[in-house]
């Protein structure tokens, strides 16, 4: 199974375009949002990913009301709040904002994968067996933007950078 893993679009409407065009050219199972999605509008772009969609808040919440309005247009995005505990195809995952929270998640030994972001900087490392991924940044503030693809039968995790659009 496919995972397409992002986080920090921060309303750059066209990255984030972009990175749910790879998830489904990709075909993607599942696309896990790590938070600051920040606005509205943005729901309509993650409802373009052919799957299913669970995202966060993260530091930024932006308008969380229309957000929460906006997911419920689509039965296919999950809208999690803060963070989001969830069985994918048996595999257990978390997904929090602040990599020191998916730290110590990761060291409880109650999930597969951990999931996280805030710092806009890609980041993957493996605490008592589990991989801990920060995809980076959508926006493209700290350079271009990234994104990450698991797939949970090898365990293979693959760094994806793409060109900015106009934000």
């Amino acid at each position: 199974m496919l995972l397409a893993i992002l986080s920090d679009s921060h309303d750059a409407i066209l990255n984030l375009r972009r990175a749910v065009e790879l998830a489904n050219e990709r075909k993607a199972r599942y696309l896990l949002h790590c938070g600051d999605l920040i606005s509205p509008f943005m729901v309509l772009e993650l409802a373009r990913f052919k799957g299913e969609v669970h995202f966060i808040l993260g530091n930024n919440p932006g308008d969380v009301w229309l957000v929460g309005k906006q997911c419920a247009r689509f039965p296919h995005i999950h809208f999690h709040g803060q963070y989001a505990f969830e069985e994918l195809d048996g595999l257990r995952v978390a997904i929090v904002h602040f990599p020191e929270l998916a730290e110590g998640l990761a060291l409880t030994g109650k999930f597969d994968l951990v999931c996280c972001g805030h710092t806009h900087v890609y980041e993957v490392k493996e605490l008592n067996g589990v991989p801990v991924i920060n995809p980076g940044e959508i926006l493209g503030k700290e350079g271009p933007p990234t994104m990450v693809f698991f797939d949970s039968e090898t365990r293979q995790i693959e760094k994806v950078t793409f060109d900015e659009g106009s934000r």
